[in-house]
């Protein structure tokens, strides 16, 4: 297994962002449409903030579901991004090791990390990418 290898070979490139003047209508699209768990939200492409669907749910006071349809827009009314997002975001250089992204998301039971390069987010690297790059490692 290779020891060394930094998070930018294996993270997702094709990032799925919010801004603060978005909806929250517009992240449960976002989270349904591209079938992801975490969105950053930037400010001019630095991050401010870390929106889970989980956020989501409790905001709305909804079940977790693979249905379709949305949760009362007017329930997604009554809050802002900046106040359902995680504040304190934890992000990391995209020359971090996979070990070490793998160490912090498992000591802090985060389960996405944002990659920043020259404080721009470049990518996210998920628990699905760790284990996807393990399963590859003992793959022939």
């Amino acid at each position: 297994m290779k020891i060394k290898v930094p998070v930018s070979d294996i993270m997702s490139k094709e990032i799925v962002k919010l801004n603060l003047s978005d909806s929250l209508s517009k992240a449960e699209q976002l989270f349904k449409n591209h079938k992801i768990r975490h969105i950053p939200v930037v400010s001019a492409n630095k991050i401010v903030g870390m929106l889970s669907y989980t956020d989501l749910l409790k905001a709305s006071f909804a079940d977790f579901s693979d249905d379709d349809e949305c949760v009362e827009t007017t329930v997604f009314n009554m809050f802002s991004i900046e106040q359902v997002m995680t504040k304190d975001v934890i992000s990391i250089p995209h020359y971090t090791t996979i070990k070490e992204a793998a160490e912090i998301l498992n000591s802090h039971d985060f389960r996405a990390l944002p990659v920043v390069q020259e404080e721009q987010i470049v990518g996210m690297i998920t628990t699905t990418d760790l284990i996807n790059y393990l399963i590859s490692q003992f793959s022939e």
